[in-house]
């Protein structure tokens, strides 16, 4: 069985908690859920929307506010009564906060910020980046279960959650509030940014290939005429052509839209990570051994400065 931990905030399931569920639906085996808080039946019973064996609803006064003390000594008793495979949590600022402790009280170890997920008949198989994302491993389980893992965000589409009505049940935790010795702080923010890319259906991202920022407005009327955001490569926002909130990458925005339409962009492991997820990925490129056409859905060998402004006056018509 997979236990898979859900994050909740402001009355909602987190975004990526169905891509860690639907990521554990792929595995083949069965899939409980377990969220702790105070007063969360409706997030329960959001939960129990997804195809999985049951939803269990850990509920105390401690756990109204997260501290990673409460909810690593309240997980580790769930843990411990549910004997699970592979425990699985999104890789988001609070599992990073307390994952690792709750990993490390069970007497594991933990593969984190992976952006895939395996399974055979004797172990699971995690892919993560490493060396600054210029590469992925794959990480074998060895050990007695359960094994704990992360799951990067826009790593697994959210929409591919399969459907379902499970069963919710409360799971009791005898937890030792004299025991925790945080106190609960303010959630982390990340700064405000102009432009959320995660939420956006369509986007159309330029790197290098567009050789310089007096050609972005043709970018721009490319975005306008799909209804698209703009985004970009890293080197683009390094050279301030565009907004540091438009990049996409490994140490910009991870994005998993309908459509990703990549111009002039050669693929480099630290990009890719960014934007794999994408349902359908188009890509433009002069050289046609660029890496981007390996995971392009559609590719296109040919000068942007052509092909671009024949599809905007395409979509016009």
């Amino acid at each position: 069985m997979i236990l898979v931990i859900a994050e909740h905030n402001a009355g909602q399931v987190h975004r990526s908690t169905w891509e860690a569920i639907a990521a554990a639906q792929a595995l083949g085996q069965p899939v409980s859920v377990v969220v702790a808080g105070h007063d969360i039946a409706a997030i329960g019973a959001a939960l129990a929307e997804a195809q999985v064996t049951q939803v269990l609803v850990v509920e105390h006064a401690a756990l109204a506010d997260y501290t990673a003390d409460a909810y690593v000594a309240a997980l580790a008793e769930v843990v411990g009564a549910t004997a699970p495979s592979l425990v699985l949590a999104a890789h988001t600022y609070q599992a990073r906060d307390f994952m690792p402790t709750l990993a490390t009280r069970c007497g594991r170890g933990l593969v984190s910020d992976c952006v895939a997920v395996g399974a055979d008949a004797e172990s699971f198989r995690f892919t993560r980046p490493v060396f600054q994302a210029r590469l992925l491993a794959d990480v074998l389980a060895v050990g007695a279960a359960p094994h704990f893992a992360t799951l990067q965000a826009g790593a697994v589409r959210a929409d591919a959650v399969q459907k379902g009505s499970a069963p919710v049940s409360a799971q009791a935790v005898s937890l030792d509030t004299a025991a925790v010795r945080q106190r609960p702080e303010p959630p982390f923010k990340e700064s405000k940014q102009a432009v959320d890319l995660t939420a956006a259906e369509r986007i159309v991202s330029v790197g290098r290939g567009i050789k310089g920022p007096e050609h972005l407005d043709m970018v721009r009327q490319l975005a306008e005429a799909l209804g698209a955001e703009l985004a970009a490569s890293r080197p683009i926002c390094d050279n301030g052509w565009l907004p540091m909130d438009r990049q996409i990458g490994s140490s910009g925005q991870t994005v998993a839209p309908r459509l990703y339409l990549a111009l002039g962009i050669s693929g480099a492991i630290q990009h890719v990570v960014g934007m794999k997820g994408a349902r359908t990925i188009v890509a433009i490129n002069k050289d046609p051994e660029a890496p981007i056409f390996e995971i392009a859905d559609y590719g296109i060998a040919g000068d942007l400065f052509e092909i671009v402004p024949a599809l905007i006056a395409e979509l016009k018509r």
